[in-house]
């Protein structure tokens, strides 16, 4: 099983951390691939660095899907997941709808806990548009961003706690979800100061790409429906305008 691990922002230490904390989730003879963004921001925190790494996503992929048997986007609130899934041929799973989708089982009610003031409107827009706004009780975000807990996670510990304690007390959530590249493995070291289950996105999201896998290797192969014309563009990296022309068959 190979897994192309994408980080959309450009910090190759996240990407490194992602790649450390995924091969200790699958099996030995896993080939665990990491991918860093080409351009964008270190780390995603605002609406403008969303959106030029969703374009870093795609480019991502162009460049180094091959021979992958799924694709995971490892950036909290998935940029340019829809896009991937229409390029991909293989399931792409990302970080954020997998861990809300885990926490969500059962009709459960559920908070999301991250790293960085931006983040809490943009994932109650991103929880809306999966269908589950319904189910979500609160987003919270603590001032150090994810980057800054990667680096530092002792540093950050209590005030996580503190956050995921009023989630389930104040906020009336059944599961919070640590989400983020930089709070992955938090949860386990929390857990016991927190009155309701943790989700880690990391172990949520890998545990659904290798799901998605045994069902796509069980379904047989979708047919494909000729299109006239693949997509021509200005000014966008090699790889990625090679696959925007090449696209000329879709499912149907």
């Amino acid at each position: 099983m190979r897994l192309l691990l994408i980080n959309a922002n450009t910090s190759t230490a996240i990407t490194e951390h992602l790649v450390a904390g995924t091969r200790r989730l699958v099996p030995a003879d896993t080939e665990v691939v990491g991918v860093t963004a080409r351009f964008g921001a270190r780390y995603v925190a605002t609406r403008a660095a969303y959106a030029i790494a969703g374009h870093a996503a795609v480019d991502a992929f162009a460049e180094h899907a091959d021979g992958a048997d799924a694709v995971i986007l490892a950036c909290f609130g998935d940029p340019g997941l829809m896009a991937l899934r229409e390029l991909s041929k293989v399931p792409v799973i990302g970080m954020a709808e997998a861990s809300c989708r885990l926490a969500a089982q059962g009709g459960s009610r559920f908070s999301i806990v991250t790293g960085g003031a931006g983040w809490p409107p943009m994932l109650r827009e991103f929880v809306g548009l999966i269908g589950l706004g319904d189910q979500l009780a609160s987003v919270r975000a603590v001032r150090p961003t994810g980057a800054d807990i990667a680096a530092d996670p002792q540093r950050s510990l209590a005030i996580l706690a503190d956050e995921c304690r009023a989630a389930a007390v104040e906020d009336m959530a059944d599961v919070v979800i640590l989400g983020g590249a930089g709070l992955i493995g938090i949860a386990d070291m929390i857990a016991r100061e927190v009155p309701v289950p943790l989700v880690d996105s990391l172990a949520a999201t890998v545990g659904a790409a290798t799901d998605a896998i045994v069902r796509a290797r069980e379904n047989s192969p979708c047919k494909v429906s000729r299109q006239d014309n693949g997509v021509e563009s200005v000014g966008l990296g090699t790889h990625l305008a090679a696959l925007l022309e090449s696209q000329t068959e879709r499912p149907s």
